[in-house]
């Protein structure tokens, strides 16, 4: 490499002594002639040595990830999650949030579909309004995955996700457990159409109708967030003067619950929440909550991008990956 630098360094310092002959015959009028030969003479050396080094760098695989909301803590840590392992394979992760809004969710993948990224990540807002986007990105050809909650159509090659269903009748078996088969609940559901809201309404309601001295006394949604669940169960203990235990469809939920119940002053209610948040697990440690059903959010983020470079470089996935569960109570 050094001896072909050499030799065409040489042949360039020929080449300005030919130039300079020829500035001493045209006169000094045509300098600017010579001045033009030499500036193209030393770029084009230095390009031809730039190229003879040099290789492009190569462009990074770009992944899009599509969160139902970065406002909870277990989504932002399924982001982190995602995001450690995007880094760790040298792969870009592009983040859009869609608030809870199954709309902006469809225009976050309008965008990302837009943007040509190699495949698409999705934790839909809603199973059934994230359709449309999914075939959207079916039709463009980009491979879609979904992450913690399902999609009830479209073309997708591996959905990600605990057992939500076994994850409801965890929680439901633990409140007959602690009731002893008698008592009056209260469900705190997620957001309406989503999934994970259908899946651990349906196991814990399994659990309980077992228990025949059991009731579910008021059922109703809260969208997954800690203010509104304080709000929602504000108004069930108003309108319920004896409730035994309450079982909400996430830890933010829960949590809301447990400070409603503080402020009504109302003692003796077993709540029991799902996510195992850092929140919810302080709070069963210190006793405002008797348990948490745990998910690995980190875990599925990172397992979403191992399976996404496997889908990106023609590798065969299961068409769905488990992720296991456990029950957090007070050690």
């Amino acid at each position: 490499m050094a001896k072909k630098w050499i030799s065409s360094l040489r042949g360039y310092i020929l080449n300005l002594g030919r130039y300079m002959i020829v500035f001493q015959c045209i006169g000094k009028k045509s300098v600017w002639v010579v001045l033009l030969l030499v500036v193209f003479s030393v770029s084009a050396l230095l390009t031809g040595c730039g190229s003879s080094t040099q290789a492009p760098a190569a462009k990074k695989t770009v992944i899009g990830l599509s969160i139902s909301t970065l406002n909870n803590p277990f989504f932002v840590d399924l982001r982190d999650g995602a995001k450690a392992a995007a880094d760790a394979n040298g792969m870009e992760l592009v983040v859009m949030d869609a608030q809870d809004d199954a709309s902006k969710q469809l225009a976050n993948i309008e965008n990302l579909i837009q943007q040509k990224v190699s495949i698409i990540i999705i934790n839909p807002v809603d199973s059934k309004a994230i359709v449309p986007a999914i075939e959207a990105a079916n039709k463009a050809n980009i491979p879609v995955i979904t992450v913690d909650r399902s999609a009830a159509g479209g073309q997708v090659v591996s959905a990600i996700a605990s057992d939500n269903v076994a994850g409801g009748k965890m929680a439901g078996q633990l409140i007959v457990d602690k009731l002893g088969g008698k008592g009056k609940l209260v469900e705190l559901e997620g957001i309406p159409g989503s999934s994970a809201a259908n899946d651990r309404g349906k196991g814990f309601n399994e659990a309980v109708k077992a228990a025949t001295g059991l009731a579910v006394v008021a059922k109703q949604p809260a969208d997954f967030d800690r203010a509104k669940g304080m709000k929602v169960m504000e108004n069930i203990l108003q309108a319920n003067p004896e409730i035994h235990a309450v079982f909400a469809h996430n830890d933010e939920m829960a949590l809301g619950a447990v400070e409603a119940i503080k402020a009504a002053k109302r003692t003796g209610i077993t709540v029991v929440g799902f996510d195992a948040t850092g929140d919810a697990v302080k709070a069963v440690n210190d006793g405002s909550l008797v348990a948490t059903v745990a998910q690995k959010p980190k875990e599925m983020g990172k397992i979403a991008i191992e399976t996404a470079k496997k889908v990106i470089s023609k590798e065969k996935v299961d068409a769905t990956i488990p992720v296991a569960l456990e029950l957090v109570v007070k050690k």
